[in-house]
């Protein structure tokens, strides 16, 4: 937006200047007006999450990095396995945006797809293209989630376990790392 209102020619020095310039003006305006959105706190509460935000996109960036790689081989060595299958994978955050900041991360990463989410039993179903092992599958989104139980500020806090939810067939989810009690299918 700060461009197109500013009519700037787009070269790099032009872009790199800019984006200073907006930072500069954009991140007091920002934290002037946050009061309308959330309760104000003090800044060492607002400034907590920023480390763990860092530490999420650097994860979000290793992920989306190996699972490119791991894609690629599949495609050019087709002799590597492909077993396609859904995920059942129970949350531990709780907040429309940080689900939705989560199953968004899933879906970026190739080889994973977000389907649904069941607000019931709080998990996500997630498409994997090497459902075979589960864990390959859950664990960078529980490394995520730890990360995001901060950046939103929710109930739990990261090394917390899976809470116990009723699964869809009336039954008891008790897998602590959310990797039983799942749906698979091909």
């Amino acid at each position: 937006m700060w461009l197109a209102v500013r009519g700037v020619p787009l070269t790099p020095v032009r872009l790199a200047e800019e984006g200073l310039i907006g930072l500069g003006l954009g991140l007091p305006l920002a934290y002037v007006v946050r009061s309308f959105y959330q309760p104000v706190t003090g800044l060492d509460a607002s400034l907590r999450p920023v480390p763990y935000a860092v530490l999420y996109a650097a994860t979000f960036v290793w992920e989306l990095v190996t699972a490119n790689v791991d894609v690629a081989r599949r495609v050019v060595a087709p002799s590597m396995p492909i077993d396609p299958g859904v995920v059942e994978v129970p949350l531990r955050v709780e907040s429309d945006l940080a689900v939705t900041t989560l199953a968004n991360s899933i879906t970026l990463t190739p080889g994973t797809l977000t389907m649904d989410y069941d607000p019931q039993t709080n998990a996500l179903y997630v498409h994997s293209i090497d459902e075979s092992n589960r864990d390959a599958v859950v664990e960078p989104i529980r490394r995520w989630e730890d990360y995001l139980l901060v950046v939103f500020e929710e109930r739990l806090k990261p090394g917390d376990p899976v809470p116990t939810r009723p699964t869809a067939d009336g039954g008891v989810d008790d897998a602590p790392d959310g990797t039983a009690g799942g749906e698979s299918g091909g």
